[in-house]
């Protein structure tokens, strides 16, 4: 096992690439009816804005990005298998939750506002993606964890701007997801939740062992 992690396995990356797509696109032919439907009261005052496709859109080469650097153009193999293992476990979570959990969302506008490029390509998006499968939002956890990862690339310390330029993409893929009602805030906050573990897994093992050691050693005291 310690000698498959001394090199970048790249092919794990299409191999698991068909296994999710595959998985995903059963999810979305069987999840139509009966599912659970998330909301909470903030989802009621966040207004639609459909300027926000721009940043949504941006996510697809977002992601594009952050495999091809890590795979392709950065050194690193602990920083290729930290960001790898960080967007499968989310987002074989997400399946598993999905699968176990069948859920949607409602928030979708039924008549649009406006009328103008940016809502036209908004009308696309929600013709080819249905409002289920959403918990934990994936287009918020793979966000976050891509600028997690670029932000604590050894490589890129000296280019400030590439990893300011990150955090502010990650923002507003974040902001977007709920402004074109693509997402519960109920879908990003347990994303963000995921992305903490995640993080604490994959770029602080130590202190992650840590708190799990503090919470036993509470529980043995109480006890």
């Amino acid at each position: 096992m310690n000698k498959f992690f001394k090199k970048k396995q790249i092919w794990i990356i299409p191999v698991y690439g068909i296994f999710y797509m595959i998985c995903f696109a059963i999810l979305e032919k069987e999840i139509t009816r009966g599912y659970h439907v998330i909301h909470v009261a903030l989802d009621d005052i966040i207004p639609f804005c459909e300027v926000f496709i721009i940043p949504y859109l941006l996510w697809f080469f977002y992601m594009g990005a952050v495999i091809v650097y890590f795979a392709f153009v950065n050194k690193s193999v602990k920083e290729f298998y930290q960001i790898f293992l960080s967007l499968g476990i989310g987002m074989t979570i997400f399946l598993v939750v999905s699968w176990l959990y069948p859920n949607g969302q409602n928030l979708r506008p039924v008549v649009f506002p406006r009328h103008n490029i940016f809502v036209n390509l908004v009308r696309h998006l929600y013709a080819i993606d249905t409002p289920t499968n959403i918990l934990p939002s994936i287009h918020v956890y793979n966000s976050v964890a891509a600028c997690i990862a670029f932000n604590n690339c050894q490589a890129l310390k000296k280019h400030k701007g590439v990893q300011k330029g990150t955090i502010v993409l990650t923002l507003l893929i974040v902001m977007s997801t709920m402004f074109l009602k693509q997402h519960s805030v109920f879908d990003v906050g347990l994303a963000l939740v995921l992305n903490a573990v995640i993080y604490l897994l994959m770029y602080q093992p130590k202190t992650y062992t840590q708190t799990k050691r503090d919470a036993l050693k509470r529980r043995l005291l109480e006890n």
